[in-house]
């Protein structure tokens, strides 16, 4: 993209530095102040700030027609963004046990990893269309005026899923805004409720409610009986906690700096390599002969690969990064410590710095791209491991929870001024080195550098973690222990005023089935008819038995009659 701007073959690596340092500058001068405001408003909105702004800023850069206006994009996008601090507060703030940190903190370089396989692809494959795909692009003016927008329009849509999903879904996890309302993941439940249930279930409950409302349409209740529910609803007011600003010395602990120091130059060094190397991979080939090589310093040229060869190497690279941080980083520091881990990282960057120049130098081609394979694949293993090590040490130095946003903001700052200091100085030098025959140059620096900022990594100390994170998670459990006794002896009161409701209703049905027969007899007694004189006596008609049986049947039939108008 920097050469279709007219400018020069040997100063493409210089000026593609200096684009990329101006976004790390950028970046550098409004982290912390990104990091404050997370602290104060919460982490989700300022994520969700970034995401928005970063997505504007994707397509500005995709239609960049000059090399100003693209440094122009670039110095706003790193300014509107500092979301790599904040989650990893977020990450810290949600994951505070010790043995579940490296697991946690590998999700960032695993994403990165993925990112790093379809973003060089998408940039690679998708740049000039209308040159690439004449026939789906070829009469379009506009892929012809914006040759490397589609790309960037792809990565847009990524970005707006990212920033959809975020609102929906992202909850909060600062603890004074924890429990506030958050429409956004309102509105994201409705919508997996909307997923989650099946057509006829919906059907079911649907049908389910208009009973339910038909029955509370019914007058059962008396109209100074409260409603038995009543007891179950409970109001819980969680206090929200007024920010309280903590002095730069909380932030700024002994071993906070030394992370700090070893982050900035671990960031410096792999930054710029990674910049560096896709220069170098296009840079065309020398044939090295004599009068212009003399080993071991002097000697030029690159591997000569295109925009699609050098995104399928960097979608190589980062594969082989996501295979290492999910199968190897987690057991790696369970065994033998998140600090050996990142100490060993530290000193494996020098050695392959130094040698990947060297890899130019093998007789074929096949050769080359396998001994540029084998750095790569150690590389990887050392950023991949020195990252996420780096970030929990980092994280662990804190304070207190309440500077954990603040102090991840200064190691965005600091990490940005490494990464835009050490791709403009390596680009510098890799112009520098290919004008006198010493392609090897930047390499070369870089591993110096590394090896200098492997040194603050002895003087690192493992923390037990910032302050605050057991003392929130036992208060809430506690004020969770008392609002679910509160519902229990809210229930327990409920079922006894059952059993006292069942208990009246009952006597009162008894009541009133007594007075029902007492009302039965009395009428009974009202129609049953009256004894014929000399019924009873010899000389009668009938005999006693057959009066008697007479009688039976007389009240069974009055009875029956009774018992049917009934």
């Amino acid at each position: 993209m920097i050469s279709s701007f007219g400018v020069e073959k040997k100063e493409v690596a210089k000026w593609a530095g200096i684009t990329s340092s101006v976004f790390s500058l950028a970046q550098s001068l409004t982290a912390v102040a990104w990091g404050r405001a997370s602290d104060r408003l919460g982490r989700k909105p300022v994520i969700m700030t970034g995401l928005l702004c970063t997505m504007i800023c994707f397509l500005a850069w995709g239609m960049s027609t000059s090399l100003s206006m693209a440094i122009i994009v670039r110095a706003i996008q790193g300014a509107s963004n500092g979301n790599v601090g904040i989650i990893r507060t977020m990450v810290a703030e949600m994951v505070t046990e010790r043995e579940l940190q490296p697991k946690a903190f590998s999700v960032m370089p695993l994403v990165w990893s993925v990112g790093s396989v379809f973003g060089p692809a998408f940039g690679g494959m998708f740049a000039k269309p209308a040159e690439n795909w004449p026939g789906l692009f070829g009469n379009s003016e506009f892929f012809k005026k914006y040759p490397f927008a589609f790309p960037n329009i792809i990565g847009s849509l990524f970005f707006l899923i990212s920033l959809a999903t975020g609102v929906l879904f992202l909850k909060e996890t600062l603890h004074r805004k924890r429990h506030a309302r958050d429409w956004g993941l309102v509105l994201g439940e409705r919508i997996a409720e909307v997923f989650r249930e099946k057509p006829h279930r919906g059907a079911q409950r649907l049908r389910r409610y208009s009973l339910q409302d038909a029955e509370a349409s019914a007058p059962l209740l008396t109209a100074g009986a409260p409603p038995k529910s009543a007891a179950r609803v409970a109001v819980v007011e969680t206090p929200i906690e007024k920010a309280k600003p903590l002095p730069m010395s909380a932030v700024f602990t002994r071993q906070s700096v030394v992370n700090l120091v070893a982050y900035t130059f671990l960031a410096l060094h792999s930054v710029a390599f990674d910049q560096v190397l896709a220069v170098f991979l296009n840079y065309p080939p020398q044939e090295h002969t004599p009068e212009n090589t003399s080993l071991p310093f002097v000697f030029s040229g690159g591997f000569g690969l295109t925009h699609a060869r050098i995104g399928s190497i960097f979608a190589f690279y980062g594969i082989v990064s996501g295979l290492i941080q999910f199968l190897l980083f987690p057991p790696l520091c369970a065994r033998f410590g998140v600090l050996r881990c990142f100490q060993a990282c530290l000193v494996t960057f020098p050695v392959v710095y130094a040698a990947t120049p060297y890899t130019v130098l093998l007789g074929g081609a096949g050769a080359r791209l396998a001994a540029l394979a084998a750095v790569l694949v150690v590389k990887s293993f050392a950023v991949i491991v020195g990252f996420p090590c780096t970030t929990i040490l980092l994280t662990n130095s804190a304070a207190s929870l309440d500077v954990l946003g603040t102090l991840n903001g200064f190691a965005t700052t600091f990490s940005a001024l490494g990464r835009a200091g050490g791709p403009a100085l390596a680009g510098a030098a890799f112009t520098w080195g290919v004008k006198h025959d010493v392609v090897g140059l930047p390499w070369w620096l870089l591993a110096a550098i590394s090896a200098l900022g492997a040194v603050p990594a002895w003087f690192i100390v493992e923390g037990d973690g910032p302050r605050g994170a057991a003392e929130d998670d036992e208060a809430e459990d506690e004020n969770l222990d008392e609002f679910q006794d509160e519902l229990d002896a809210a229930d327990d009161a409920d079922d006894e005023s059952d059993d006292l409701s069942e208990a009246e209703d009952e006597d009162e049905d008894g009541a009133r089935r007594r007075g029902a027969l007492g009302d039965a007899d009395g009428v009974i007694e009202g129609v049953r008819p009256p004894r014929r004189a000399g019924s009873g006596s010899a000389g009668g008609s009938s005999s006693p038995g057959k009066s008697a049986k007479k009688r039976g049947g007389s009240a069974s039939t009055q009875y029956g009659t009774i018992g049917k108008t009934r």
